[in-house]
């Protein structure tokens, strides 16, 4: 049931760290928009020690949560039921909070990978690589499962990656080739790239650029743009960016949490970008 405007709830994003989270901005954009003036958005500094204490000092005012590192995983023991889309990858980034008591939790970061390069008009591609193996690796494998039609290359650095790499790939039917970082160049020629390292590590990259890049899907937002996504925009390809993901799982969660539907894309995108230029 769409959440009624009067009514005061509440929600927030927890993690640690999280002072650079954009989440509030979002969130609160999409409030305003749909006319929800009671409803409030905050962020807390959470760890997986303090979160059981946290989650079950929840009161009934509380309509959601949106969870970041490290709480994907330590969330679900917490919870009374996981979606399919969260239990593939044994993450959760969004909880919702029912009338009854129930915590319900989802994974909007998949369909909001796929939203976001749908957007860019990637609706399927043969082949696809990725590069790095940390959490958001596997979420892109994910995503990957729904739109690739045949091999994902996935660029990793240790043989303990590669090994964590082939089990999310068996698990989640994906035909994927694992290679070394030493050849990541070779990345850059796949017609969709999706880079999911922390900022840096694919500056080096950039020099190896092809002269007519596809599609580069870097999922940092700040500092944007990165080395290689610049190089990439600069040679003509299309660039889709960590903000493009973080609008369209916000989106679902935003339309989970308060019952209302479409979210505000465009609201909450004029928000973001807004305080994105204020860092």
């Amino acid at each position: 049931m769409p959440a009624p405007a009067t009514d005061r709830r509440r929600a927030a994003v927890l993690g640690s760290p999280i002072a650079h989270s954009l989440s509030p901005v979002l969130h609160r954009a999409a409030y305003a928009e749909l006319g929800l003036a009671n409803w409030t958005y905050d962020r807390f500094d959470v760890d997986e020690a303090a979160l059981p204490a946290f989650v079950e000092g929840l009161g009934p005012e509380w309509a959601g949560l949106s969870l970041t590192m490290p709480l994907k995983r330590a969330v679900i023991p917490l919870l009374d039921s996981v979606s399919e889309t969260a239990a593939s990858v044994d993450a959760v980034n969004t909880v919702v909070l029912t009338e009854d008591g129930r915590r319900t939790g989802d994974n909007t970061d998949i369909p909001g990978i796929v939203a976001a390069l749908r957007e860019h008009g990637i609706e399927k591609t043969e082949t696809a690589a990725v590069l790095g193996a940390g959490a958001t690796a596997s979420s892109a494998l994910a995503a990957l499962s729904r739109i690739c039609t045949g091999e994902v290359a996935v660029y990793v650095r240790s043989a303990a990656r590669a090994d964590e790499m082939r089990g999310w790939a068996q698990r989640l039917d994906v035909d994927v080739r694992i290679a070394d970082w030493a050849d990541a160049e070779e990345a850059l020629r796949a017609p969709l790239v999706v880079a999911t390292t922390p900022a840096g590590a694919t500056d080096a990259l950039a020099a190896a650029v092809p002269e007519r890049p596809t599609t580069l899907f870097d999922v940092l937002y700040d500092p944007w743009p990165t080395a290689l996504a610049a190089r990439w925009s600069a040679y003509g390809g299309a660039v889709v960016s960590g903000l493009d993901l973080l609008l369209h799982q916000a989106v679902l969660q935003v339309e989970q949490m308060t019952g209302r539907s479409p979210a505000p894309l465009a609201a909450m995108r004029t928000a973001g970008e807004g305080a994105l230029a204020d860092r």
